[in-house]
């Protein structure tokens, strides 16, 4: 080989290409490194830097949550008598899903049956489970044992039955506005169902579980025991209870009254024993209640009291010593003008001491007493006695009254205001004014659930005088009195008749409002009972003709239900005068 043929030998090899063989080699190393690389940094993202978002979905996937169900308290009255109580029930529910993917509605004479049961149009039902993409719909709740029975035996793919509770009203329409009424999930709306809903709500039991993919369970995580609601214990007596409902609603009726209430009051401890309504409706039903009818009207309706404001006249006069028990009160002619308006009785009694003044209801003697005292003195006994503010009930939707604050207050506003014109107060605070005046001067707030001992009390009036106006009231159902009608067989009473005219713009309408309020027995006071007749429609529409005689039938009843013994004797009037029927203004 010659030089040349060596050079250009030598010269191939050096700039020989590489063969196909060494480039996948390459190829394929640098994919296994990259792999191996990506899947190096993916296991660190997962496990250092986010595992919890995978974690997460992995036990969305497998842990599940079941809740066990717990009932809602029972409310029960004084002695044990059940007035809320929950019973058991069903809930129809349908999984969409499942029903699309077992067929749908190709079985329509199964849907059909299903659609009458429950009383809906099939046609709604189809399009409510229109959709395969939800999970849950419910198709009716709180259905019977029975019903629910029959649905099951329909055996329809995609739809199940719940376990649920339903709150019955054993008391029905006589304790509807006070007792209220819960909605479809249990919850407390209205009434003492709302006020101690959470009270009287559970806490129901959960576990915790761990799934397998057919939704069996394989593992429990978590458990925790649920709390039953508790029970509550209200004052009311359902006996007075339904003696005062049946009474009212039968007032409510005769007088062809637009509506009533009454109240029942235990003046030693501020019980409420008895608080009804008329027009009322049944909780257990109420596709037909109108709202008005819902309306607790002993809290929430405030009325001007009329003449059963009078006695605050007498005892603020008493108190203060601008009148002593053997005062007399000239009352003639009947009329007088204060301030430029006109203040006037039914007709001219004369002379009258304050017993006169009270039994013959003279607007002319309470105006005469009320300007005897300090303004500021006479105002602040209206708050004293209970006639403006809550009562302590802590009912949902009780109404303070209304009273108008001014700097100035005029005579003639004086004077109307000591025969219960200028404010409106309730049912409920005008019995707590008559429970103070039976306690003789007591003031404790009124309560609606049952307590061991009774709430503390201050004194507000003085022993003599509150017991000395309380003597005065029992000459109101005598003979000359304006409530003969209130009177109760055996039993010594006292109160006083109200019959005010309903305000309307620019003054006074032709409508009424009935009040009668009272307690017995006068010689050891126990019971405080208060009426309202609210626009009376018949040819009676005084109170001592309407309110006054429910009074009696349901004080009777009271006092009997509570074996309070009867203290009929001779009455010791303070100063008894004689005469005729007075004013009810």
């Amino acid at each position: 080989m010659n030089h040349s043929t060596y050079r250009t030998a030598h010269h191939a090899k050096k700039n020989a290409k590489p063969r196909l063989v060494e480039w996948r080699f390459v190829l394929v190393a640098t994919v296994v490194v990259s792999v191996f690389a990506v899947l190096v940094m993916r296991a660190a993202f997962i496990q250092v830097i986010e595992p919890d978002s995978l974690i997460q979905q992995g036990d969305n996937r497998t842990k599940r949550t079941r809740y066990t169900q717990v009932s809602r308290g029972i409310i029960t009255d004084r002695n044990g008598e059940e007035l809320a109580v929950s019973v058991p029930v069903r809930a129809i529910y349908a999984d969409p899903k499942i029903v699309h993917e077992n067929g749908g509605f190709d079985d329509m004479r199964r849907w059909k049956a299903l659609a009458d049961v429950l009383g809906q149009d099939l046609n709604t039902l189809r399009e409510r489970l229109s959709n395969p993409a939800r999970r849950f719909v419910y198709i009716q709740r709180q259905v019977s044992p029975a019903m629910a029975s029959y649905v099951d035996q329909l055996d329809l793919p995609g739809i199940y039955l719940r376990n649920e509770s339903r709150r019955y009203y054993p008391a029905g329409e006589v304790s509807a506005q006070l007792i209220g009424f819960t909605d479809v999930d249990d919850k407390g709306i209205e009434g003492i169902e709302r006020l101690y809903n959470d009270w009287l709500t559970g806490t129901p039991g959960s576990r915790k579980i761990r799934s397998d993919a057919k939704g069996r369970q394989v593992e429990i995580l978590d458990e925790t025991q649920g709390e039953s609601g508790k029970n509550l214990q209200l004052t009311i007596d359902q006996r007075i209870q339904a003696l005062a409902y049946r009474e009212l609603k039968q007032a409510v009726g005769v007088y062809k009254a637009a509506s009533g209430s009454a109240v029942v009051v235990d003046i030693h401890s501020g019980e409420i024993l008895a608080m009804v309504n008329s027009p009322s409706y049944n909780p257990n039903n109420r596709a037909d209640a109108a709202p008005h009818k819902m309306r607790n009207r002993a809290i929430t309706d405030t009325f001007e009291p009329g003449s059963t404001a009078k006695p605050l006249a007498v005892v603020s006069a008493l108190e203060f010593g601008s009148a002593k028990l053997g005062d007399v009160i000239d009352t003639s002619p009947g009329w007088m003008r204060v301030g430029g308006s006109m203040v006037q009785d039914s007709k001219n009694y004369g002379p009258l001491d304050l017993t006169g003044i009270i039994r013959k209801s003279s607007n002319m003697g309470t105006s005469k007493l009320a300007l005897s005292v300090p303004k500021e003195h006479f105002i602040d006994l209206y708050y004293q006695m209970g006639l403006v503010g809550d009562t302590g009930t802590n009912l949902v939707g009780e109404s303070g009254g209304i009273f108008h604050e001014r700097r100035r207050w005029s005579d003639f506003e004086m004077a109307t205001l000591s025969f219960g014109y200028g404010l409106s107060v309730t049912t409920i605070q005008l019995a707590r004014m008559y429970s103070i005046l039976g306690t003789y001067g007591l003031k404790r707030p009124l309560t609606i659930v049952h307590q061991e001992n009774p709430l503390p009390a201050e004194r507000v009036l003085s022993e003599s005088n509150a017991k000395a106006v309380v003597e005065m009231l029992e000459h109101v159902t005598l003979e000359g009195g304006t409530a003969t009608k209130a009177r109760v067989p055996g039993y010594r009473v006292a109160g006083k008749t109200g019959t005010s005219r309903k305000a309307v713009a620019g003054g006074y309408g032709e409508e009424y409002v009935n009040i009668f309020a009272g307690l017995a027995p006068v010689s050891d006071p126990r019971l405080v009972v208060v009426i309202l007749i609210n626009e009376p429609g018949g040819d009676l529409y005084y109170a001592g003709d309407t309110a006054a005689p429910v009074f009696s039938k349901v004080m009777a009843g009271a006092l009997q239900m509570m074996n309070i013994p009867p203290d009929a004797k001779t009455v010791s009037s303070l100063a008894a005068v004689q005469g005729g029927k007075g004013n009810e203004s």
